[in-house]
């Protein structure tokens, strides 16, 4: 049987750093032979999660899925019925896109019942097995990126997905060419245009074939 993916562009950019290498992935996944649908979030209206509580609603019929019915509910729908799914953003402020954080809302709290499992934790409406996959494109250093707590910031995104479907791993793309292929026409004095320029020379190339693997790995 035919594995299907989502993938899911959650930058407002459609063809720069984060889309390029979710674009790897879809094609690492083709080559494993799986079905892909690749969906620029931009292109859509929706909103964070909308606290209406119908998905914990005594007796509700939601499946997991969240109620609200805008351009990103049949996306959600397809996600939880896809055999894999990776979502891409830039970091902003050291935080996801708000893109992502309102997908990540609507898609994992309407899976969590508020019912006690007898254990010390909840019930869940949809118990899904699925290989889940993060790319971060960024514009600081891995240097930074510890310094700076990234990890801490960014891990409970991981943690979730992993913990609700079992798998997902992360590709963090770092020291990006934020203002390719020209700085010359932005205000740039504090940065080293040398080390964008190495980073787009050596590493880039790295990290789309990092990109392709995940895409590759998750279906296989």
């Amino acid at each position: 049987m035919t594995k299907k993916m989502i993938i899911l562009n959650a930058s407002p950019r459609k063809n720069r750093n984060t889309a390029t290498l979710l674009k790897e992935a879809q094609r690492g996944a083709e080559a494993a032979g799986a079905e892909v649908e690749y969906i620029d979030l931009v292109s859509l209206t929706f909103k964070g999660c909308m606290s209406c509580m119908a998905c914990k609603r005594t007796g509700n019929k939601c499946g997991g899925l969240c109620a609200f019915k805008d351009d990103l509910r049949p996306i959600l729908e397809k996600i939880i019925q896809a055999d894999a799914f990776i979502m891409g953003t830039p970091i902003y402020w050291s935080n996801p896109t708000g893109m992502f954080r309102n997908v990540i809302e609507r898609l994992l709290f309407p899976m969590l019942s508020y019912n006690s499992d007898g254990k010390g934790g909840a019930t869940r409406y949809l118990d899904k097995k699925m290989n889940c996959g993060l790319i971060y494109t960024m514009n600081v250093t891995p240097e930074n990126y510890k310094a700076f707590g990234y990890e801490a910031i960014l891990s409970p995104d991981r943690n979730f997905l992993q913990g609700y479907y079992g798998h997902c791993e992360v590709l963090n793309a770092h020291g990006t060419w934020q203002f390719y292929p020209d700085y010359s026409k932005f205000d740039h004095s504090a940065v080293d245009v040398a080390e964008k320029e190495w980073y787009r020379e050596n590493q880039w190339s790295k990290d789309m074939e990092a990109a392709f693997e995940m895409g590759k790995r998750l279906v296989e």
